[in-house]
Order: structure tokens, then sequence, then C-alpha cells
């Protein structure tokens, strides 16, 4: 009875290597640059990977929550490049110079007031105006780009502030300060997710919108809000970035929206919604990262790493739609 009991008794290992599959893609990756180049491993070089897979790993998080939702935000490269405008600019307004270093403050502050806001509005009209997401989003992104443009007057700012700068190359201990800011918000991100009635209401929302209306949940709100949170974290990675270049430009943050979406997805995340979770997205967030990182190391053109991924991903959602038909068949038997 006992040896039974084991056998039917999950390996609970293995059911979390099931769940999140990227995570054995990602120990292969790593494995194979460890031997491939001898720079990988070293401690710099994993630091610097920590740094750079951190942008798009911040914005990565708040994307897991609009597309559990079912939708999708084009928007946040270039919410990335006006947070990162508006923070590095106005630290250099003459009513901060006397702040000394406090005048980073409501410059940091206004960026990311900026991310949220644009979030807000973005959600607000798809909850309003019943449109689509994508098209929703994929015209915030031209609006807010050359919004960028006219602020910024197509000029790059520079940090007036060299303690600005400073943090994005700073450490605490043997980890750098970038890394461990995205570390602490995905653990927040993944708690938000996991263990609140909002995030249980994102998967409700994202599984069957009419099933969530019907079941007293505030549907408009919580696209809302997870809409607000990827606005956020867009505008925190801008910021993030901006203190790594000392600057911001006004192209700052292009192509990230499919950075990010592919991180995501390839984490596990169903473009159709109501799956995926922050783990997953961690770990497509480090396969990206490794891949780009270790084929720079060997010397491969990086525009093998974008076909690579490409094939990456079409096998990913291919493989994902053949799993959705054979469990719809099943149910039907």
């Amino acid at each position: 009875m006992s040896d039974i009991a084991a056998q039917k008794k999950p390996n609970v290992a293995l059911n979390w290597i099931i769940r999140n599959p990227i995570w054995v893609f990602v120990a292969i990756i790593f494995i194979f640059f460890s031997f491939a180049s001898e720079y990988f491993f070293d401690a710099q070089n994993m630091k610097n990977l920590l740094v750079q897979t951190s942008t798009i790993g911040l914005i990565a998080l708040g994307m897991t929550l609009v597309m559990i939702n079912g939708n999708i935000d084009l928007s946040v490269g270039a919410t990335l490049a006006l947070a990162a405008s508006l923070a590095v600019s106005i630290m250099g307004w003459p009513m901060f110079d006397s702040w000394g270093n406090w005048q980073m403050l409501p410059a940091v502050a206004a960026g990311l007031l900026s991310g949220i806001v644009l979030g807000a509005v973005n959600g607000f009209i798809v909850w309003k105006t019943g449109v689509d997401a994508f098209i929703v989003t994929l015209g915030a992104m031209l609006g807010v780009r050359g919004l960028v443009f006219v602020y910024t007057e197509e000029q790059s700012f520079y940090a007036a502030n060299f303690a600005y700068s400073d943090f994005g190359s700073s450490s605490i201990g043997p980890v750098p300060t970038l890394a461990l800011l995205f570390i602490l918000c995905a653990v927040a991100a993944h708690i938000l997710l996991s263990r609140t009635v909002h995030g249980r209401n994102t998967y409700a929302v994202g599984g069957n919108r009419e099933a969530a209306v019907n079941a007293g949940i505030r549907v408009g709100p919580n696209m809302v809000i997870n809409f607000m949170i990827v606005g956020f974290f867009a505008a925190l990675a801008g910021i993030t970035l901006s203190t790594q270049m000392g600057a911001s430009t006004p192209n700052l943050g292009r192509d990230y929206e499919l950075w990010t979406i592919t991180a995501v997805v390839l984490g596990g995340t169903k473009l159709t919604g109501g799956a995926g979770n922050i783990i997953g997205t961690f770990g497509g967030v480090l396969a990206i990262g490794i891949l780009r990182n270790g084929m720079n190391l060997m010397q491969v053109p990086a525009f093998y790493v974008l076909v690579i991924l490409g094939v990456i991903l079409i096998a990913v959602l291919y493989l994902d739609k053949q799993l959705n038909r054979k469990g719809e068949e099943e149910l039907r038997l």
C-alpha cells in the first residue's frame, strides 16, 4: 500500500520542470557557453550578464501580468525612452541646482509617474472602448515615441549629477545594484501574481473574461492596474538604463517591446492569456541574456541571435499549439 502511495506521490522537481521547461533550455545554453568560451564563466562577465538582462527583465515582469490578462503592451519601449529623458533632463533644471544629490528624487519620481500615467491611459482606453490592446498600444508606441522626439528636440540628454551614473555601476557586495533591484522586483511580482487576490483575478480574467464578470470580478480595473504596473516597470527600466549610460537618447528602448514579449512567451506565458508565471519569465529573460552574451563572446554577428531566437520562438508557439489541440481533443473524447 505504501509503495502504491509512493508511486502516486508527485515528484515535485519533475512537476516544476514540466511547468517551467525554459529552465532546461537555460541550463543547456549555460553549460554550452561555459565550455565554448573561456571568458563566459568569468565573475565580471556574470555581473555584466545580470546587469544586461535587468533592463528587459524589469519590463518583462509587468508584461507577464498584462499578457496573462489576455492583453499586450507594445508601448513599453517608448515609455522607457520618455521616462529616461524626463529623469535625466529634470535633474538638470536650474531650480534643483541647490538640492545636491536630492535633485535625483523629483527627476526619478517624474520618470516613474510618466510610466504609471501612460499605463493607466492605455488600460482605460482598452477597458472603455473595447478596442484590442494590440491596436491601442501600437498607437501609443508611435505617439509616445513622437512625444519623446518633440521633448528632446532630437537631442541626447546627459546626467548633470555624477552620482546618478555611479548608481548604474554600483554594487552591493559582489552583486550589481541593478541586478539586485531586478531580483527584488521579480520576487515582489511573483508574490503579487501567486499570493494575492489581484493575481488570482488576473488569471481568471485572462482565462475566461465572461466567466470572470459573472464571478463578480471587476475586469476593467484589474486590466488598468496591470497596464499601470507594466508602465511603472518600463519607466523604471528606462531610468536604470540611463544610469548605466549617464545619459538618455530619443531612440532609447527601440525594439525592447519585441525582446520583452519574446522573453515572456519563452517563459511559458500564453498569448491568449490565462497562463504564465514570473519564474518562467525570469528564465525567458535569462535565456535571451545568455544567448546574446555568449554569442557576443564567441564573436558571432548579433543578427544570428535574432535568427536563433526567432526559430526558438516559433518552435515554442508551435509546440504549445499542438499540446493545446491534443488537450482539447482528449476533452471531447
